[in-house]
């Protein structure tokens, strides 16, 4: 059985078994290489996954489908961990760490810090966005009473991303590192806090710009 990113398919056999192996292999390899170096080159994932290069071809066209492919599993790793934690009868406290222990675990906030603005997304990748952000927003306002005043359902989003960029040597040192600080992220965000939050909540263009590509420099000038 297939799985990436909670994502499955129905068992498979002979060459279509291999294929999705081989298309499974791909996509956690290039997770690998391209969170490592954004930059790499796409024969790199091909090396690390240990296929040739035409069957890396034969899946993905080019460097930006392999990309899109990695956020978009991502994203619907979101999606999936949100809506169940919109079905979590639980206290709404128990309820909110609980799923943000799990998004930090599944590690798609590193994708944001390493390819944000490295390709162009698709519509259908904005649209996804949106629907992920619909549901967080669902699950704020059902939560959002257990958290200290001022906070903005985007401070999640964001505080995953203050966890991502936790990174050692070890994997599993990563791993307890980062469920760490995100307690001590939780406590801060806890109702009723100590005082106002400093500054400006972060917004939605905030989080939705940087996954445009910066336009150089002579072009910008050129449309001017």
């Amino acid at each position: 059985m297939f799985q990436y990113y909670g994502l499955m398919t129905t068992p498979l056999s002979g060459r279509r078994a291999q294929a999705a192996r081989n298309d499974q292999l791909i996509l956690e390899s290039a997770r690998a290489v391209f969170l490592a170096d954004p930059g790499a080159p796409i024969t790199a994932v091909a090396k690390h996954a240990g296929v040739g290069i035409s069957a890396l071809y034969t899946r993905y066209a080019s460097k930006d489908e392999l990309l899109r492919t990695l956020c978009t599993n991502g994203l619907n790793r979101v999606v999936a961990e949100t809506e169940a934690a919109l079905a979590d009868d639980r206290d709404h406290w128990t309820v909110l760490t609980s799923y943000m222990s799990r998004l930090v675990d599944a590690d798609t906030s590193s994708m944001t810090l390493a390819l944000a603005g490295k390709f162009s997304p698709t519509e259908d990748m904005f649209t996804l966005a949106e629907r992920t952000g619909q549901l967080l927003a669902e699950l704020f306002d059902r939560v959002g009473d257990v958290l200290r005043p001022g906070t903005v359902m985007h401070d999640l989003s964001l505080a995953f991303e203050l966890v991502a960029a936790i990174k050692t040597a070890s994997p599993e040192r990563t791993k307890q590192l980062r469920q760490r600080y995100l307690a001590v992220i939780m406590d801060g965000l806890r109702a009723p806090g100590t005082g106002p939050l400093p500054g400006p909540p972060p917004a939605w263009p905030d989080i939705s710009e940087r996954w445009r590509p910066e336009v150089p420099a002579p072009a910008r000038e050129r449309r001017g």
